[in-house]
């Protein structure tokens, strides 16, 4: 019996400091990531904007915010993932039904 999927949103903020190369790179990553376990349906970079509170002295981030479907079990693995991977200052994962 095939696994039941469900839709996802996941936002992250990448720190100012990386250089646009690096970014990209991270931003790649994560989008195969969740290609590899699921379906990516939208990517939307929001850009670099303001916090709403300082993260290690820092004022701004860069938003990425993806749409994705998978298993229920994905986004457990995903979130451990961002909370290792450097250049990750914050992200959060919601199940949209």
């Amino acid at each position: 019996m095939a696994k039941v999927s469900s839709k996802y949103e996941t936002i992250f903020i990448v720190h100012p400091s990386l250089d646009e190369e690096s970014r990209t790179a991270l931003i790649e990553r994560f989008k195969s990531l969740i290609e590899s376990n699921g379906t990516l349906e939208e990517v939307d970079e929001w850009g670099t904007r303001r916090l709403a509170y300082e993260i290690d002295d820092q004022r701004e981030g860069y938003y990425v915010l993806i749409n994705f479907e998978s298993t229920p079990d994905f986004p457990a693995e995903l979130d451990r993932i961002y909370n290792i991977t450097d250049g990750i200052m914050r992200s959060i994962i919601v199940c949209k039904e």
